[in-house]
This record gives structure tokens, sequence and C-alpha cells, in this order.
């Protein structure tokens, strides 16, 4: 295991890797379309203050699209102009989707957070892995995206549709 926190966010283990059936499934493009169709309001777990980020400026570029954001992070005040919360528990409106931007041992535990708040959809940001996290949610009756760029995708159907 490597010491550097950013080298060890991605570090994989068996149990987070995701078989090539999973990631059909959890990158399956009919889910991504209902999940912008449907989700309006966006709880993000990990939501940086660096704008210099994807965990500051996907969550940005959504806010722009429309989306409520709502910050989930341990940081007190507001971000995006938004009042953080510190864990989903503590989010006191409902939310159609848990973006999350966390490093992969800590996953498990935002999908879990999700499965009890009632949370409808999880979508594990790019580069995080999360197999373990998503099997979890998806058992639970969550739909899942896993190793995907919301932006990334936001925008591709977007374009498409132009």
């Amino acid at each position: 295991m490597s010491t550097d926190p950013e080298a060890a966010a991605c570090e994989l283990s068996p149990k987070e890797a995701l078989s090539p059936d999973e990631r059909r499934r959890f990158q399956d493009p009919d889910v991504i379309r209902r999940i912008f169709a449907d989700a309006k309001t966006v709880a993000v777990v990990g939501l940086s203050r660096d704008p210099a980020k994807p965990s500051h400026y996907v969550p940005a570029y959504l806010q722009r699209a429309g989306y409520r954001i709502i910050p989930v992070t341990p940081h007190r005040g507001s971000v995006l102009g938004e009042t953080t919360w510190p864990d989903l528990a503590s989010v006191p409106m409902s939310m159609d989707l848990v973006l999350v931007f966390r490093p992969g041992p800590e996953c498990l535990s935002v999908a879990e957070q999700a499965i009890a708040a009632g949370a409808p959809r999880i979508w594990f940001q790019l580069h995080i892995p999360a197999g373990e996290s998503a099997r979890r949610a998806a058992a639970a009756g969550l739909e899942v995206v896993a190793d995907r760029c919301m932006m990334v995708d936001h925008r591709a159907m977007a374009d498409s549709r132009a």
C-alpha cells in the first residue's frame, strides 16, 4: 500500500475491481440517461472548496446545468452557495442522487449512508475503486453508476441532442 493518500485512493484490491459484467451493468447508458432525466437534487459527498479539483468543478458544472447541489463535507459553512452537511444522515432534504468523490476505502461507508438515507441512486466518480460499494448499493435496490464522470457523460448527452 502506498503512503501517498492520492495514490492510495486509486489502488485496487480484488474486491474493488469491477468484472466485465459489472462494468456493463454499472455503466449502462440507459441508467445514465434515466439519472439525467430524473435526478434534480444531487448530494455530493467529498465536494471540495478548491476550484482546481474535479470534486469542485464537476459539481459546479452540474449546478450551472440546473441541478441542485447539496455539499456533503466535514468543512462547515457553504460551498457553491449551498450549506454544507457533515454526512448524508444530516442532510434534511431528499436527494435524487448521491455523487461520490471519496477514496475507494471510504466508499462502502458512503454507500451504506446513501442506503440509510433512502437515496434512490448513487454515482461513484471516475477512477474511484468502488466495486464492493457498487455491488452493495445495487443489492439494496439503488441505481448505480461506477467509474464514470458525471460531467463528461452529461456533456456527451447534451451534445448528442444538439
